[in-house]
């Protein structure tokens, strides 16, 4: 998929785009953000020390025509950098709903990371949940989006009457 295509899908009127990215996945994406300065919020709470704050997630605002989006979207396809999203929301908004997906609890209440964010675990994950899972993990996404390598194509996932609905864009 194009850097073309994706601007296509992400930047449509009354909606913000959002990107979920991975700093394990994205050489430098701390230094990226430091020097493009998009409007950005790490996903791990705290004062982190700089090797958790390389590999840290972060909700980035996408704006269409900028260089940090121009730099995402022209090179992110295949390499499992993150996840987009379409919401109405503010920055601040999605930081805090962004990171309440982050840490989950195994069956003994210990905690651990969800890589919700990593584009081969959210097909997988969503379709698993229930009704009242979808609406809490969707929150105050409208659309999630995550690469299918496979085909080439971007996946849609979307809450319709509570339940999931998926589709592969082209």
């Amino acid at each position: 998929m194009t850097k073309e295509d994706l601007e296509k899908i992400l930047f449509i009127e009354n909606v913000r785009a959002f990107a979920v990215l991975d700093g394990a996945s994205i050489p430098d994406l701390r230094m990226r953000i430091y020097e493009m300065r998009p409007p950005h919020y790490c996903l791990f709470r705290g004062e982190l020390t700089p090797d958790v704050a390389e590999v840290a997630p972060y909700v980035v605002q996408l704006t269409p025509g900028t260089v940090f989006a121009d730099w995402v979207l022209g090179e992110c396809f295949g390499k499992h950098w993150g996840i987009f999203a379409h919401s109405r929301h503010s920055i601040k908004e999605m930081r805090r709903h962004c990171r309440a997906l982050v840490n989950v609890y195994d069956e003994t209440g210990e905690p651990m990371i969800f890589r919700y964010y990593d584009p081969r675990v959210l097909p997988t994950f969503l379709p698993t949940c229930n009704g009242g899972e979808l609406k809490t993990f969707f929150g105050t996404v409208d659309t999630f989006f995550a690469e299918n390598v496979k085909e080439q194509t971007l996946l849609s996932f979307s809450l319709e009457n509570d339940e999931l609905k998926q589709k592969e864009l082209k």
